[in-house]
């Protein structure tokens, strides 16, 4: 029998993660050691607090039935107390807020809602590559590539996107704080979005799972503080170390929350009660936007690395700054270099691995990313490597 793939499963690249991990296999078989910094799976553990809720709820057994695939009543109400808390918004439970398996099947189905074949998506790049991959392509829209540039401060510019495309587009995905670049959005840089958004009757899908994953005295806003006509996709896995639980939210205009309930409710059951029970008991650690206990010592512990990690690069001469948010280094790759993906490679061999820029798009060719998602000690180590590789 000869088997065939639809056209939109062959118009997909191979995922990076995958590429790597097969590199990291065969050299793992010639018995290297490896420190990974590449995929951005934290490696800290969720709280107790939320571990001995999950526990106490699993145990109930209503808890153990089919969830609602919009979410439960509970939960939804505790999204909402977390967005007048956290953002000072106010939202309605029963028709503005939505569940999701993490954020990425939110952000991969929401396009299933509203993109026709042809439709016209603003796809940042580098970018996630869900947003032009698992959502656009697979809905046969076309991804219209908004480049992020080192200086345009790895902003989309807007005004470099001709008038007949920005008609014809459908929906935009943004990312602040971003992945895989570490910038951060101004509220101008956001209202101007929004405006642009306004005048050409798009929607705007703001990806915020980085919202809590932030340094100093940085609060990262929501682009529904400006427009909540819009719809913002959010999770616990970078706020709690969750990424395994599979727990997110969709929350804005109702009309799109709706759409997307639709498409859900065709193809999943909703996340377990007892997962979602155990978000909304970490969530109600907030009193005000600023982080509560169990989400600021992780970051401090992430703030260290980063220091760590920034100041022995510049050491060894390879330059870049501090980012304010996120858990990412996004840095040019050195002089000398002729690509991403053959740098990644040399460092492949001497056992520390990083992700290559071409792998979140053209745009991000000339880059690679660090996740800081080991030790200290271990992130010296990898200095030490590829100090060697470099000096």
């Amino acid at each position: 029998m000869k088997i065939e793939y639809a056209e939109r499963v062959n118009r997909l690249p191979k995922y990076i993660f995958v590429a790597i991990e097969e590199l990291k296999a065969k050299k793992k078989k010639e018995g290297i050691d490896f420190i990974s910094l590449g995929i951005g799976d934290p490696d800290l553990t969720t709280p107790e607090l939320i571990i001995n809720e999950l526990i106490n709820q699993v145990k109930i057994p209503e808890n153990q039935n089919y969830p609602a695939s919009m979410g439960e009543e509970i939960f939804r109400e505790g999204i909402v107390r977390w967005y007048k808390v956290r953002f000072g918004l106010d939202f309605n439970a029963d028709r503005e807020v939505t569940n999701v398996l993490g954020g990425k099947e939110g952000v991969a189905n929401i396009a299933r809602a509203f993109i026709n074949p042809g439709d016209i998506v603003l796809c940042p790049n580098p970018g996630y590559p869900v947003y032009a991959n698992g959502a656009t392509k697979l809905c046969d829209g076309k991804p219209y590539l908004m480049p992020l540039t080192r200086e345009n401060k790895f902003l989309p510019n807007l005004e470099l996107i001709e008038t007949k495309i920005l008609k014809k587009a459908k929906m935009m995905y943004l990312n602040y704080p971003n992945n895989p670049t570490g910038a951060i959005a101004p509220i101008e840089y956001l209202k101007k979005a929004v405006d642009y958004a306004e005048d050409y009757n798009f929607i705007i899908i703001y990806d915020n799972p980085y919202s809590e994953f932030t340094f100093g005295d940085y609060i990262a806003p929501t682009l529904l503080q400006i427009n909540p006509d819009h719809i913002e996709i959010n999770s616990a896995s970078k706020t709690f170390n969750m990424t395994g639980f599979r727990c997110g939210w969709a929350v804005g205009n109702q009309e799109i929350i709706e759409g997307l309930r639709k498409i859900k409710s065709q193809i999943d059951s909703g996340c377990p009660i007892f997962i979602q029970k155990a978000v909304i008991k970490g969530l109600n650690e907030y009193k005000s936007e600023k982080k509560p206990e169990i989400v600021d010592k992780n970051m401090k512990i992430y703030e260290k690395r980063r220091d760590v990690l920034v100041e022995g690069l510049n050491k060894i001469g390879w330059e870049t700054d501090k980012p304010k948010a996120t858990f990412y280094v996004w840095i040019q790759i050195p002089e000398g270099e002729t690509n991403s993906m053959d740098f990644v490679k040399k460092l492949i061999n001497v056992g520390v691995i990083i992700t290559p820029g071409i792998g979140f798009g053209q745009y991000g060719e000339g880059f690679v990313r660090f996740a800081l998602t080991q030790p200290i000690e271990r992130i010296k180590e990898a200095l030490e490597r590829i100090d060697k590789v470099l000096n």
